[in-house]
């Protein structure tokens, strides 16, 4: 009965409310979005590269130093994680509000840009939750944190998807109307006073920092600079690859962003060389997590990046195909919004909530490895749909097993990763695992339409179910040579 108890004490049912905060804008950046951006007439190309706009989570980890180092001048009182905290989420109110105002029908640029603009503001939140979870218990306590965050994550879920689908269905999208969407982003930017209100409820983490005001302003403005190389570089760099070519496509992505990483590592040599950017500070910022990590688990360091890197591909690559495959299937906005975005939430959360507890009793290894397996196996029962008939029992059945697996693999995850995780550098080695969890993901799910189109969906979803067999090799062979060291 202790065991259970402990998930309703007061941090725990804090927990639920920062992870509603964490989980409501994604959603509203890739699930609901793709069906706005269908019902607009896009492409479905076009749409799945929309979740590009994830790597604003995969690259976080360029912009953590600053959470972890930077004192914010302004909310004081609140302390250093709580002040950043509650800046990102105003941030995150202010971009879902332009959203609302955009219409992809009529430019779908200022739309792109102002979910990219989201997704970097939310990335930031998860930046500072993330540490903020870590650093507010042990190591012994952070499965009962992660599974109710993960609850919260998964109810802002429930919110952002079948909440604001349902919104969409009542004021009507039979025909495409941008004034429904505006309403729908609208009400969601309100939702996000739950996270507010958590954050001036929460206390503050109670770890002794050290900061310096020396070249805070010159740090800030060389990653600034950095980050707008890497854009721009990026942007200068056109893919020469037709939408048919999804191969040599995403050979060619892969490579154009490996040259805009080296480009801005460049920016910050020269400025460090100019004797502009401080060099002690970007080495600590940057180097620093990394050689802590390394140092701990030496060789096996590599692998372990490699695990977290895959472990979640297989649900990703899927997950971004999943609306479109519902909407092209046959099932009406009303039916996904009830099935997948409702009873599917409450799914995960159970299947979290078993994925917590079980990591709790059982070790996390051990529960890894059966997430794994369990999320990847799930990915056939999507196969077996697409060539199945219409039926809403046969959704609800693959909706629940995906959604219970997909649950229970990501509390274990998160519990992995918080024992990865230094204290030493919270915030900034948890963005730098996030961050390479969504890299190749997302590289790849970004061409996910692509595939859909050569293959057809039967093949693709048996083709990411088999991108997860390699993860429960890794897992096996790291459990035994590289366990967990505080």
């Amino acid at each position: 009965m202790k065991k259970i108890n402990i998930f309703f004490e007061k941090k725990p049912l804090k927990m639920i409310c920062l992870g509603f905060s964490s989980g409501l804008p994604i959603l509203l950046v890739f699930s609901t979005l793709s069906v706005w951006l269908v019902k607009a007439g896009i492409s479905r190309s076009t749409v799945t590269l929309f979740s590009w706009a994830g790597f604003a989570y995969a690259f976080k980890y360029l912009w953590s130093p600053l959470v972890d180092n930077y004192k914010l001048p302004i909310l004081k009182n609140l302390g250093h994680r709580r002040s950043w905290l509650l800046l990102s989420q105003l941030l995150i109110i202010s971009a879902l509000i332009l959203t609302a105002f955009s219409d992809p029908k009529e430019n779908l640029f200022f739309t792109a840009l102002f979910i990219a603009i989201l997704a970097f503001f939310s990335a930031t939140q998860d930046i500072l939750i993330d540490a903020f979870r870590i650093e507010s218990a042990p190591q012994h306590l952070q499965g009962p944190l992660s599974s109710m965050y993960i609850a919260g994550y998964r109810i802002a879920m429930l919110v952002a998807g079948a909440g604001s689908l349902w919104l969409a269905s009542f004021f009507g999208t039979e025909i495409y109307d941008q004034n429904v969407w505006k309403k729908v982003y609208l009400i969601m930017s309100l939702f996000m006073l739950i996270g507010v209100f958590a954050t001036f409820v929460s206390d503050e983490p109670k770890i002794k920092r050290n900061f310096s005001s020396d070249n805070h302003i010159k740090f800030l403005v060389s990653i600034f600079i950095s980050v707008i190389g890497f854009i721009f570089l990026y942007s200068l760099i056109d893919n020469p690859f037709g939408k048919k070519e999804v191969l040599s496509s995403f050979i060619f992505s892969f490579f154009r962003l490996i040259i805009c990483f080296i480009f801005a590592y460049l920016i910050i040599v020269l400025l460090v060389l100019i004797k502009f950017a401080p060099k002690n500070k970007i080495s600590k910022s940057y180097m620093g997590p990394i050689l802590n990590f390394i140092k701990r688990y030496g060789k096996f360091a590599f692998l372990i990046l490699l695990l977290i890197s895959l472990y979640r591909i297989a649900d990703i690559v899927m997950g971004v195909m999943a609306n479109i495959f519902y909407l092209e299937k046959g099932y009406k906005i009303s039916e996904i919004a009830t099935f997948s975005k409702f009873f599917g939430v409450f799914a995960t959360i159970f299947g979290g909530f078993i994925g917590g507890y079980s990591s709790y009793k059982f070790g996390t290894m051990k529960c890894l490895f059966f997430g794994a397996l369990i999320a990847a196996l799930s990915n056939l029962l999507f196969a077996w749909l697409a060539i199945s008939p219409i039926s809403i029992n046969f959704l609800i059945t693959v909706i629940t097993a995906d959604n219970i697996s997909s649950g229970f693999a990501g509390a274990a995850f998160v519990i992995y990763l918080s024992g990865l995780t230094s204290i030493k550098f919270t915030a900034t080695q948890y963005a730098l695992f996030s961050s390479i969890m969504l890299f190749i993901p997302k590289l790849i799910a970004g061409y996910a339409g692509g595939w859909v189109d050569l293959m057809g969906y039967p093949y693709f979803f048996s083709l990411t179910a088999f991108l997860g067999l390699p993860v429960l090799i890794l897992i096996i062979w790291i459990s035994k040579v590289a366990p967990i060291k505080n």
